[in-house]
């Protein structure tokens, strides 16, 4: 019946219904190219639609076009803040293509920049599926998979120990009557499972998060659990009786803790399960079955400190030099990691920093033994706080975290109250301002700070890379040279001299006089984040620096220096002022005019290469005028061969036998990024196999050296099981002027490709790697 009804409306005059249709579509492909033409890319997107829509024939002929077209007018869409048109448009196409992975992968990354990572990340896995070899989609997937499966679950899954006891603590809570049970937090589900396991008659289980709700959900399919175990997709705090689980549980387990202890909002989902969602705790000396009464897994918890010395985790929090490359860091700007934040922010940031004490490089150097802080009774939720014998202070759990304050440091012959250094309105001394543990134990002194008029707060890398001397030495003497080639003749005393002895501020020198006849040097930095490369570029001649910095606490903090230096602050530009948005920052100076430097940033602090680099080099040639440098000029890659079982286990679960039996292993590895980041290879554990060797050239000024595809041999000098691949860089300023990512004082990080499956080799062997460059993307395969 309804194949002749739609004979009928397409051909109810024995064909000329089917040659009407053909024309239509005709002329809508006419239009969609006239569209297109113009650039009219919504009318010639509306007039695919319909040409598809009339003819599904044509799909395989259109294909590009169409997706050309689409991508083209989701720009505009995008520009324009028109979401749900966005995300329309994309919705049709993926009904005409749903197995198109280019489609799905552009989708994926709309979604991600509006912040919907959860979706993204489904949509770049899709294209994954789709096509295994999608360079693009594949990248997209592993930095967001970062993002919804934190690398923690793999080193907890695979943590035999924590799983039995926690195991062990559950089968003993159910055996003597705690029969039901919430699981707060679930992840993966694995401590509902140990409590189904146990016994318990009744496991219900929330989790906030849509990737791990959908991964828990396969996880105890998996484990023929699903039936027994009621999973709900959202967060404690919204759990109703009876609405959601039908009355009050007789146990909650959680690991919903972070470093310190509060972070993930503990305190707060168990005084609403108490209050709400559990039974009433045993009163001390009642007796009576298990079941009546309410208990939470873990009992309690005890928080310890030291007080310790530590370059590493200073230089990430302090900027601890006055003078870089000659520009003096006045007194009236205050640099602060967000681990200084104060409660009373705006935004709220962990007031701590997380280390693995044990692999920080440089190690450490203990003050005090450890001491206790505090005591926690889950099962209770009162607070008891206990000083240590040589530090004295008093802690409190506000906005989630654990926070120090009133710390008083006792002494030999006097007592220093170290919270007041801290704060900036002595009015507030007396409301018990508080300080954050790490900037006490990192700001302890005896004398007050100097009046601060700025604050300038910045990420940690970016203070670690105020204090990388040589990064800031390199670039002064690498600008120095390509400024001094591009004069005519020998150049004027360069005005990093004035500033020396204080002469810059008069302006009547001759040199001053020549050079300010002359047409300026422009100089573009487009790092990112905090940088004061404008400013060094600034006080080396007759230079117009350019600045990218986003925040207006950043850009105030470079007046400020600017002006302490004696260099006008009016002579440095804050590019994003002139450009309508962050993607349009590589254009022209002005419409006459060229660059003579342009600073790229091509490593990312994580230790990848930064995205669509490559893209940003070729534009920024163009802009260039006659003898110009891109900084840095060239990229050399280097790894090594090494064996880690720590790389192992924080990169995928191993098996089933670390969780207890449970299959697990197969549906979170789906997560698993095959590239390691933020590693610090001078303390990771692992064992070398190999020496370093170069494994790949980036060249941002002659493009036709950059090697994309590559095997390199590599020569194994000790038996072992290649387990990953480190990588660093060494960054070319020019050909003598070189920066080494992987040294002491790098503010970078390394990474490193972690093998799917080891491999045993023996000393004198050689191991073949095929290293391949596409885009941003780096790639290494071990080659049998």
């Amino acid at each position: 019946m309804s194949n002749s009804r739609l004979r009928s409306r397409r051909d109810p005059g024995g064909g000329a219904g089917a040659a009407g249709r053909d024309e239509l579509v005709s002329r809508s492909l006419q239009s969609a190219e006239h569209c297109l033409g113009v650039q009219d890319f919504g009318t010639a997107y509306a007039h695919y639609l319909l040409v598809l829509s009339l003819a599904p024939e044509l799909k395989d002929e259109v294909k590009e076009t169409f997706q050309y077209t689409l991508f083209r007018w989701a720009e505009e869409l995008d520009a324009l803040n028109r979401t749900q048109d966005l995300l329309g448009c994309y919705e049709q196409a993926l009904e005409l293509f749903p197995d198109d992975e280019v489609i799905c992968n552009s989708m994926g990354e709309h979604l991600f920049r509006m912040g919907f990572r959860d979706e993204a990340a489904g949509y770049f896995h899709k294209a994954v599926k789709l096509n295994p070899d999608f360079s693009d989609a594949k990248e997209n997937f592993y930095r967001v998979a970062n993002w919804l499966v934190e690398r923690w679950h793999f080193i907890m899954l695979n943590d035999t120990k924590r799983n039995a006891i926690y195991n062990a603590a559950i089968q003993k809570a159910v055996r003597l009557g705690s029969k039901s049970v919430l699981d707060i937090g679930a992840g993966t589900g694995i401590l509902s499972m140990f409590a189904k396991k146990a016994g318990a008659h009744s496991v219900y289980a929330c989790e906030l998060s849509k990737t791990m709700y959908e991964l828990a959900c396969d996880v105890m399919a998996a484990n023929k659990m699903e039936a027994g175990i009621k999973l709900l997709h959202m967060k404690s705090l919204d759990i109703e009786i009876p609405k959601h689980i039908p009355e009050r549980v007789s146990l909650v387990v959680t690991e919903t803790v972070d470093a310190g202890l509060f972070g993930e909002g503990i305190v707060e989902s168990l005084i609403h399960a108490w209050e709400h969602l559990l039974l009433q705790p045993k009163t001390k000396g009642e007796s009576g079955n298990c079941e009546k009464y309410g208990k939470v897994i873990p009992a309690s918890a005890v928080v310890f400190g030291m007080a310790v010395e530590c370059a590493e985790i200073r230089r990430h929090h302090r900027v601890g030099i006055k003078d870089i490359a000659g520009i003096h860091l006045p007194t009236n700007v205050k640099f602060q990691s967000l681990a200084y934040s104060s409660v009373d922010t705006e935004e709220t940031t962990e007031p701590y920093t997380t280390e693995k004490m044990n692999q920080v490089p440089g190690g450490y150097l203990a003050l005090t033994e450890c001491f206790k802080i505090m005591t926690v009774d889950f099962n209770n939720l009162q607070y008891g706080i206990k000083p240590g014998d040589h530090v004295m202070m008093e802690v409190s759990c506000q906005d989630c975290y654990l926070r120090i304050q009133s710390i008083s440091v006792l002494g030999l012959e006097c007592e220093m109250d170290v919270a007041k250094s801290f704060t900036q309105n002595k009015d507030l001394l007396s409301l018990g301002n508080e300080a954050e543990l790490c900037s006490a134990l990192a700001n302890l002194q005896t004398s007050k700070p100097d009046a601060v008029e700025q604050t300038c707060v910045l990420e940690s890398t970016e203070i670690a890379l105020l204090n990388n001397i040589p990064y800031h030495e390199g670039f002064k003497m690498a600008m120095r040279k390509v400024l001094s080639s591009l004069t005519p003749e020998k150049p004027c005393q360069t005005m990093d001299t004035h500033c020396q002895n204080n002469e810059m501020s008069s302006g009547t020198g001759q040199s001053n006089t020549v050079q300010s006849i002359l047409e300026p040097f422009y100089v573009l930095d487009v790092s990112e984040g905090f940088s004061i490369l404008p400013i060094i570029a600034g006080i080396l001649g007759h230079v117009k620096p350019y600045s990218s910095v986003e925040k207006d606490q950043h850009r105030i903090a470079l007046d400020l220096i600017s002006e302490a230096n004696h260099f006008p602050k009016e002579t440095l530009e804050f590019w994003l002022r002139h450009v309508e948005d962050e993607s349009a920052m590589l254009q022209r100076p002005k419409s006459d005019k060229l660059w003579s430097i342009i600073i790229l940033d091509v490593i990312e602090p994580s230790g990848l290469i930064q995205q669509e680099i490559m893209e940003k080099a070729a534009i920024s040639r163009c802009l260039l005028q006659s003898g110009g440098k891109i900084f840095p000029q060239y990229v050399l890659m280097f790894g090594l061969l090494v064996e880690s079982q720590t790389l192992l286990e924080e990169n995928a679960v191993q098996g089933t036998e670390r969780t207890l039996g449970l299959n697990i292993a197969p549906f979170i590895n789906q997560f698993q990024v095959p590239v390691r980041v933020f590693l610090d290879l001078s303390s990771l554990p692992c064992i070398p196999l190999s020496k370093p060797v170069e494994l790949l050239r980036l060249d941002l000024m002659t493009p036709y050296l950059n090697t994309s595809n590559r095997e390199v041999k590599v020569h194994i000098c000790k038996s072992g099981r290649v387990t990953a691949v480190p990588f660093w860089y060494h960054m070319y300023l020019d050909e003598e002027i070189r920066l080494d990512t992987s040294s002491e004082a790098s503010h970078w990080k390394q990474a490193a490709v972690v093998l799917d499956n080891p491999i045993q080799v023996e000393m004198g062997e050689e191991l073949v790697l095929s290293v391949q460059h596409h885009k941003s993307n780096v790639s290494i395969t071990v080659k049998q």
